[in-house]
């Protein structure tokens, strides 16, 4: 069982990208799904597809995105971590690589980058930075 499902997930992009695989699949999550998502709106994967009807065989099968034969995703930092949870106000939203990247919020509003938060007005719980 994987404690950090968040840190899973996003290094199991990043490295699937790094030996340039079509897809990747991973375990079923409300959490999980709702980030995958808001990286398929953002460009970051190119789909999202959930697989089977059973609630232990569900799976999510992401298809990654390539850039002229590079990987989509250049890096990814994991902020908010179990052990220490790190949350930001709407008044402190930056822009991230001088506006390359994305920070993946979990808010009241749901899962939503820094640009949409700060449009929204709300803020919430730093998962992790994207570029």
């Amino acid at each position: 069982m994987v404690g950090d499902t968040i840190g899973d997930l996003i290094i199991r992009l990043k490295n699937a990208g790094a030996v340039k695989k079509d897809t990747v699949s991973m375990p079923y999550s409300k959490l999980r799904h709702a980030v995958l998502t808001k990286l398929a709106e953002s460009g970051y994967v190119s789909a999202v597809e959930e697989k089977g009807k059973e609630v232990q065989d569900k799976t999510i099968e992401v298809t990654l995105s390539y850039e002229n034969g590079a990987h989509r995703i250049n890096g990814v930092k994991r902020v908010s971590k179990p052990g220490r949870r790190l949350y930001t106000k709407v008044a402190d939203l930056h822009p991230v690589k001088f506006g390359k990247g994305h920070l993946i919020l979990s808010t009241p509003a749901g899962i939503l980058t820094n640009v949409e938060a700060k449009e929204k007005k709300v803020g919430g719980e730093q998962l992790f930075i994207i570029w």
